[in-house]
């Protein structure tokens, strides 16, 4: 009778790699303790052999799993779909797998998340998306976050600024003011903001970048006309609707999500509203749907997909002594759906 052809073993890749056992082990779990160079050469000799890692040994070993946790608002929002790109490609590039969740941008379901992903024993959590303007909000999950990283898994957020770890902050104040200076520069003067719910930083954030843009050119606050709502398109109709049925009517909507942006186009184009000849319209962000918007979408670009890889990868670095930040950049992209007052 033939002899069945047996799997490749971590066995077989160390001794091709020609390695140690623990260190064939580390190389492709991710770990410390092995240089970049020797890690990439034991992931390329298990690559030719076909090696495949049995996760439940490893799991009845007890060791943690070379997985990454990635924690999002809603998975449906093209904005966390790029920061995904970006955990993704990094996750790709070091062997690692990542399990996706959403927190529906409700604290006590953020906390059960990070419970569950560590109960999966990740070696990593990134948590992605804005923090709260009250940071008694999370402070339960940064706690967790905090018992996470001491006892020794690795942890970056995405917009955060309350939990003490690393974190990738992107440039929202910033990016307010340069979005309510484009418009001030087309003549724009009555300008209504569509934003997302009060208790989020990146809604406070961006829209105090706006309004102190705004302040210096001598606008008024009391005639910022301001609508709350909820961070998606359906949250930019309401608001925008509601925007609509005022007596004085903006000359231009600013939201503060490319998203929100999007409901507001859908609502104007509905009551025969021409943009940008009878209102301009602008975003933030720059989603990747934002160019082929009819009209395309004067927004305020962030970098994304590298926001999320950039989380990752402090991850990936050895402990600092104190939480790192990273800062981003922006960039103002105009395209149609922003021109001059009449």
């Amino acid at each position: 009778m033939a002899d069945v052809e047996r799997s490749p073993r971590l066995q077989d890749v160390a001794d091709s790699a020609g390695v140690s056992l623990a260190t064939a082990s580390r190389a492709l779990a991710g770990r410390d303790g092995v240089s970049l160079g020797l890690a990439q050469r034991v992931r390329d000799v298990a690559a030719s052999l076909g090696y495949v890692p049995n996760a439940h040994a490893r799991a009845l070993a007890g060791a943690a799993q070379p997985m990454v946790g990635l924690i999002v608002h809603d998975v449906a929002d093209p904005y966390f779909a790029e920061i995904a790109k970006g955990v993704l490609r990094v996750a790709d590039e070091h062997g690692l797998m990542v399990l996706i969740n959403q927190s529906e941008r409700r604290p006590e379901i953020e906390l059960a998340r990070v419970r569950s992903l560590r109960a999966h024993r990740v070696a990593s959590i990134v948590m992605a998306g804005s923090g709260y303007v009250d940071a008694a909000e999370e402070a339960e999950a940064a706690a967790e976050l905090r018992a996470f990283r001491d006892a020794g898994g690795r942890v970056a957020t995405v917009g955060r600024h309350h939990v003490p770890v690393d974190a990738v902050l992107p440039d929202n104040y910033a990016g307010g003011r340069t979005a309510a200076r484009h418009l001030l520069q087309l003549g724009h003067r009555s300008i209504a903001v569509v934003a997302g719910p009060e208790l989020l930083s990146t809604v406070a954030d961006r829209l105090a970048g706006v309004l102190d843009e705004l302040r210096d050119a001598g606008v008024p606050r009391a005639d910022v006309v301001i609508e709350h709502d909820a961070f998606s398109r359906d949250g930019g109709v309401a608001a925008t609707k509601r925007l609509l049925a005022r007596a004085e009517r903006p000359t231009a909507i600013l939201a503060l999500t490319d998203v929100m942006a999007m409901g507001a186009l859908s609502v104007l184009r509905e009551a025969g509203r021409s943009v940008p000849v009878e209102m301009s319209v602008m975003g933030f962000d720059d989603v990747t749907v934002a160019a082929d918007l009819a009209p395309a979408l004067t927004t305020v670009r962030l970098p994304m997909a590298d926001m999320g890889a950039m989380a990752l990868q402090l991850t990936l670095r050895p402990p600092a002594a104190r939480p790192r930040r990273r800062r981003t950049g922006h960039e103002l992209v105009i395209r149609d759906s922003t021109a001059p007052a009449h």
